[in-house]
């Protein structure tokens, strides 16, 4: 018998709800075991990424020539775009789902403008990154990441509404 992981995850598991089955076996916290290892995993790496840090701050050149500059710029904004586009349609359609779209729009739009302002020449092109960031990125970042929390189904937002929750 095969499980998906998205069948565990959201507890749609068709199997036995015997006391072998991970997909109800519950802590007393009320978690599941694999989530508590995979968020004691997770946590760990977060961790381990530390000294990691440290490393790449004092090793990488100050400057360097990235061979497929315009190919990066042209994918980020893209995936922005996709993700602006999918959660207005989401919003449009009532669909829970917009609030995760607008939590990973909001950090491409607030990584885009992190790296923009950081790479871009001093002079004019650092007025017009930060012109940029402050006039379109960031806010839209932030109408992106106030939508994330509004349309949580546990943040009691007003607009978490049950017809926002049809899809869960």
């Amino acid at each position: 018998m095969s499980v998906s992981f998205f069948e565990l995850a959201e507890g749609r598991f068709s199997g036995r709800a015997g006391s072998h089955d991970l997909a109800y076996r519950r802590t007393r916290d009320g978690a599941r075991p694999w989530q508590r290892r995979l968020g004691w995993a997770l946590t760990g790496a977060g961790a381990a990424m530390i000294p990691w840090l440290f490393v790449l701050a004092a090793e990488l050149p100050a400057q360097t020539t990235a061979v497929h500059w315009n190919t990066v710029w042209v994918g980020l904004d893209s995936l922005e775009a996709l993700g602006l586009a999918s959660t207005g349609l989401l919003l449009r359609r009532q669909d829970s789902r917009a609030g995760l779209t607008a939590a990973a729009t909001a950090t491409l739009l607030a990584m885009d403008a992190w790296f923009d302002v950081l790479t871009s020449a001093p002079g004019a092109d650092r007025a017009v990154a930060i012109a940029m960031a402050a006039s379109a990125e960031l806010p839209i970042a932030a109408l992106c990441a106030y939508l994330a929390v509004r349309l949580h189904p546990g943040s009691g937002g007003s607009d978490a509404t049950p017809e926002y929750r049809a899809h869960e």
